[in-house]
């Protein structure tokens, strides 16, 4: 009896990546890919979606071509594709013309499965020559929020990518993204031309992430106290200048952390020696500009620092879900000052008035406001990415050291009534405007200072109408329409609370930003595992990537050692069902681990 799509993709799953069975949403993909549909796949970092394209690869006949903008992930993706025995291989500008003469015969000749090209490649006209030759089964667009002039890292290089869709109109087209708000999504589907796309929207939650701000008081000594809590672990710090990296860099190691810097001011190779040194497990920490870390597929990284604010929600979405990729604990600091908003936002208004400056006034303010919240973290960043939820999370600072509440119902009606009175087309400023009954043009020329409404708030403050705004916003009863303006708008949730139906418990308005001192409450989520037995399969896994010249992880991550060191498998049977040990990993490096697992049987009975 013939196989189904489905159970074909479970056999790779299992045999090339040794997995028993599929994340969220990976199989309802990878179906729908293979029935030859095109997808929309927006998928949290960590969340697998790599194997959304990869799987059905394997499954098709042909070649899958893989467009991406990180040339460290092109590398990093197939270095891991060969350990795992499948024929990849990637072009861009820091190969030569014979290496890339050599990958090209290798797709034409049909030896690929799997090929990663930059964008700007995509683009030449030697590109269309060349892969005319090639059998095409299935396109994937990778980091596909770049193609929205709404999203976080627009580039317009992205946005002709839709012309893959006229080279080749019968092959599945597949576009992959961590980030990505409604109107992102929406642009993303109409720039590549996808055709009624299966739309998969994975839930932006990574419940192994804990979320904290700091107050910026004594920023180095914090970090300092921070990295030392973390004893060893990976972890990467994320600045927003090359001075400040070199700095901080600098008085990191005189602290005699095992710390390297990384900019785009420095070389190639230069940024290649720090890249393959944190890969390997040589240093512990890199600070870095965001030039850093995107594409990255370490596993292990513990913690992300932001020692500076980040630009926009997306950003900081993305750059801390380089932690815990491997679902283990993982933190997620900032360090905040409001000086650090007003320095961007200065920089920011010193650009020429366009389109895309206001986008990028909107992220600020939203990442500016996440980062004052009174609200639990987990639920301000779900909000934003419209995944309603108002159940807080018990893992981020707010959660675990809450701020003072009260009765907030009669202030969050008033704040909703004034949204709804001038007819949801105005921001937060002019709303709170009218609640404090204040008169300028702008109410005067609408007519807002007519309205029952205005002045209903005029006992209150300004900061603190907004802080009750964004905390209603925060928990997904209001939202800011990016297309009108930032635009406050009233969510389905919001109207049983508008009728009184809920009470609605909101914190306590802080007028100046001050963090609360924040105990850390360690919660472990791991398994019980032999601590001594993982220590030194995590050693013996060092030993074998020197000496393959490959990254640690690229042998077993973390989550499969800790699985390996709670299960204690001694046969190869057994080390089969340890998730991460396919049939190729096992014959390549599964003998010494097992031997290694043995011997400590042997010794402790």
């Amino acid at each position: 009896m013939e196989l189904s799509n489905l159970d074909k993709a479970k056999e790779v799953l299992h045999n090339v990546f040794g997995y028993q069975s599929f994340r969220q949403g990976q199989s309802e993909v990878i179906d729908a890919i293979l029935a030859g549909k095109d997808c929309l796949v927006i998928m949290t970092t960590g969340g697998g979606k790599s194997l959304c394209y990869q799987v059905p690869a394997l499954c098709l006949d042909g070649i899958t071509l893989v467009i991406s903008p990180l040339i460290s992930l092109m590398k990093d993706q197939v270095d891991q594709l060969l350990a795992n025995g499948v024929e990849a291989g990637y072009l861009n500008s820091t190969q030569s013309l014979e290496e890339q003469r050599e990958i090209e015969q290798k797709a034409m000749s049909g030896q690929l499965k799997l090929l990663y090209l930059s964008p700007e490649k995509v683009m030449t006209n030697n590109f269309y020559h060349f892969i005319s030759h090639c059998k095409i089964s299935l396109i994937a667009v990778d980091e596909a929020h770049c193609v929205s002039q709404w999203g976080h890292d627009f580039r317009p290089e992205y946005t002709l990518l839709g012309g893959l869709r006229n080279a080749f109109p019968n092959i599945p087209l597949v576009a992959l993204t961590a980030t990505a708000d409604p109107t992102t999504r929406f642009d993303i589907s109409h720039h590549l031309q996808l055709n009624n796309p299966h739309t998969y929207l994975g839930s932006f939650d990574r419940p192994n992430i804990r979320y904290t701000v700091q107050e910026k008081f004594k920023p180095v000594e914090q970090l300092v106290k921070f990295v030392s809590s973390q004893n060893g672990k990976s972890g990467i710090v994320y600045c927003n200048s090359r001075k400040k990296v070199e700095e901080l860099t600098e008085k990191l190691s005189a602290r005699r952390f095992s710390v390297m810097g990384y900019h785009a001011g420095m070389t190639i190779e230069e940024r290649e020696t720090v890249q393959n040194a944190f890969q390997r497990d040589n240093i512990q920490i890199v600070v870095a500009t965001v030039a850093f870390g995107m594409g990255i597929n370490k596993s292990n990284v513990r913690f992300v620092v932001h020692f500076d604010l980040p630009r926009s929600v997306e950003a900081y979405y993305q750059e801390t879900g380089r932690a815990g990729r491997d679902d283990l604990p993982a933190e997620a600091v900032l360090f905040y000052d409001p000086a650090d908003y007003g320095w961007l936002h200065k920089v920011l208004m010193e650009k020429p008035e366009s389109d895309q400056r206001q986008v990028e006034q909107h992220k600020l303010q939203a990442i500016g406001a996440f980062a004052e919240s009174l609200t639990c973290r987990r639920l301000v960043l779900l909000n934003y990415f419209a995944e309603s939820r108002q159940e807080s999370c018990g893992n981020c600072d707010i959660c675990l050291d809450p701020p003072k509440k009260y009765d907030g119902l009669i202030d969050a009606q008033k704040v909703m009534s004034v949204i709804y009175r001038t007819g949801q087309r105005f921001g937060l400023h002019h709303t709170v405007a009218v609640l404090r009954g204040l008169t300028n043009q702008k109410i005067r020329e609408n007519g807002h200072d007519s309205l029952s409404v205005y002045g209903i708030g005029k006992d209150k403050s300004q900061e603190y109408w907004i802080s009750v705004t964004r905390q209603l916003i925060h928990l997904g009863l209001i939202t800011q329409n990016i297309v009108s303006h930032s635009a406050l708008q009233l969510t389905e949730q919001s109207k049983t609370f508008l009728r009184g139906e809920s009470p609605l418990e909101l914190a306590t308005p802080r007028i100046s930003f001050s963090a609360t001192a924040y105990v850390q409450k360690q919660q472990s989520t791991i398994k019980h595992y032999d601590k001594d037995l993982f220590a030194r399969l995590r050693f013996l896994r060092k030993q074998i990537a020197d000496k393959e010249n490959i990254p640690p992880y690229v042998v077993f991550n973390d989550a499969t050692l800790q699985e390996m060191a709670q299960m204690m498998p001694e046969t190869e049977r057994e080390m089969l069902d340890v998730n991460g040990v396919g049939e190729r990993k096992l014959e390549r490096f599964g003998p010494p681990f097992l031997k290694l697992i043995r011997e400590h049987l042997n010794n402790r009975r």
